[in-house]
């Protein structure tokens, strides 16, 4: 019999009713766990729960909370090895690549644990004699998260950080297609010594918990990442009770190659942003923009790059590229390069379906060239091994191809000219810009978000997370004359 695991309500560990199986997308025959599924009632009641919590945490010294904080990032990086390769056991990345993720969210437990000794207001005279004011920031309350598969345990991370840093509690909602990190991470928090109903895991369906959380009036904030469409139904419902609401959304980030680039580097940065993690990054390249003068030498590298990678189990040795998350995952990719093929665009490597050793989801990783910005798989995000290359002119038509998309998150350039560079990054409508990097890999002490349909809201990351986990209050004092 498969192991259940349960939800975390009011500080206890609760069964329920319903399980749903967590299966290894790299061999479905291997069933990872049975995973409790929440439902209205429990909604309601976690979030009574985190509401009477709200207090005592708010409470808490400051160097108390920090120490909290420090002990769950400290046991997330001493274990990032075992939890890495449960990650990689149920979501498909890399070994190498979950326990990277792992260790990332333990910095971002230890970063925010130094953020809460930071929290420092300001003070001004006030334009009237004799008054003071002081302004300070002050928790929402009881914040929201809803996480996605890709980034399990790190998108998780970010958000649940910074939250308890700032003094919230927090209610979190990830997804069920990979509940044994969440699992996990909840445990470890769990046993950090946060007060009951402070940190609660609400495991389960988008429609129940996800849609039940962002309607609460009893919720103050709520942070979602996910796609564009679930995101416009977080916003609606949070909206109703003016709920405070921040998403980030989908991409369809471009990278450009000038003539002046250097194509190896060039290459080894569309391989990372592209096809790492599987292609199901919200930070990938899935769009190639090509100098025409060096555009067939780039192409030429890049197949036999890409027709290089190890398509294999995510636990192997060697395993470059896993398999995708799910079945529905892997039947979507598969059409993304079924209409490719339609639109006349050329399949320069990959892109099949593949049958090995174990029953999981697996494909090759694929190149699209003779592209156009006008065809469908470039205007709406994949989250697929594919990415498509487009050839441009000049400097200039690369950046009206890169801009001309209704998302916004990352956009990189390869290029040896200053200016250039420069002038890419201060015209490039994006949130985040790379310059002779892979769009994909950011760092935790900055500020990550996007702009147009990739994002709504204040960032997240780095000190910019103040923004959204805690409200202003501005105070006027008359001290009045000293006796």
């Amino acid at each position: 019999m498969a192991e259940r695991y349960a939800n975390l309500i009011g500080g206890q560990w609760r069964q329920g009713d319903r399980f749903h199986e967590n299966r290894n997308p790299s061999d479905v025959g291997d069933l990872i766990g049975l995973y409790a599924q929440a439902d209205a009632a429990d909604v309601e009641e976690a979030v009574a729960a985190g509401r009477a919590a709200m207090p005592a945490w708010r409470a808490t010294g400051l160097e108390q909370r920090q120490a909290t904080l420090h002990r769950i990032g400290t046991e997330l990086m001493e274990r990032s090895a075992a939890l890495g390769e449960l990650l990689s056991r149920e979501e498909g990345k890399p070994l190498a690549e979950g326990r990277g993720e792992v260790f990332r969210a333990g910095q971002f437990f230890t970063y925010y644990a130094a953020e809460v000794l930071r929290q420092l207001g300001e003070n001004a005279d006030s334009v009237r004699p004799g008054i003071e004011i002081d302004m300070r920031r002050e928790p929402m309350g009881l914040v929201a998260v809803v996480s996605p598969w890709n980034f399990p345990t790190a998108t998780a991370s970010w958000k649940i950080a910074p939250a308890l840093a700032y003094g919230n509690a927090v209610i979190w909602k990830p997804a069920n297609e990979t509940p044994a990190s969440a699992w996990a991470l909840a445990e470890i928090i769990h046993r950090a010594g946060l007060p009951d109903g402070t940190f609660q895991l609400l495991m389960g369906p988008g429609a129940v918990v996800g849609n039940g959380l962002a309607g609460h009036r009893g919720v103050d904030a709520i942070t979602f990442t996910g796609s564009y469409e679930v995101g416009r139904e977080v916003a609606m419902a949070a909206a109703a009770n003016l709920t405070k609401f921040q998403l980030e959304l989908g991409s369809k980030n471009a990278l450009l190659v000038m003539e002046d680039a250097d194509l190896d580097l060039a290459v080894t940065a569309a391989i990372g942003g592209g096809y790492s993690g599987t292609g199901q990054k919200c930070t990938a390249s899935s769009r190639l923009v090509v100098h025409d003068k060096v555009h067939d030498a780039f192409v030429d590298k890049l197949a036999k790059a890409v027709g290089a990678l190890k398509v294999g189990h995510a636990l192997a040795e060697g395993t470059q590229v896993g398999p995708v998350v799910s079945a529905r995952q892997l039947d979507t990719n598969i059409g993304w390069m079924e209409r490719a093929r339609a639109a006349g665009a050329e399949v320069a490597v990959g892109g099949e379906r593949l049958t090995l050793a174990q029953d999981g989801y697996y494909m090759s990783p694929a190149l699209l060239t003779g592209t156009t910005n006008a065809m469908d798989f470039n205007r709406e995000e994949m989250f697929a091994p594919i990415a498509a290359v487009q050839k441009v002119g000049s400097y200039d038509e690369g950046l009206k191809v890169v801009n001309d998309t209704r998302f916004g998150l990352v956009a990189g350039i390869f290029t040896r000219s200053l200016a250039r560079a420069t002038h890419f990054r201060r015209h490039v409508e994006t949130g985040c810009v790379t310059i002779n990097l892979p769009t994909a890999g950011t760092d935790y002490h900055v500020p990550f978000g996007g702009r147009k349909d990739s994002s709504f809201g204040s960032r997240e990351q780095g000190r910019s997370a103040a923004e959204f986990y805690t409200q202003v209050k501005t105070a006027y004092i008359r001290a009045g004359e000293p006796e």
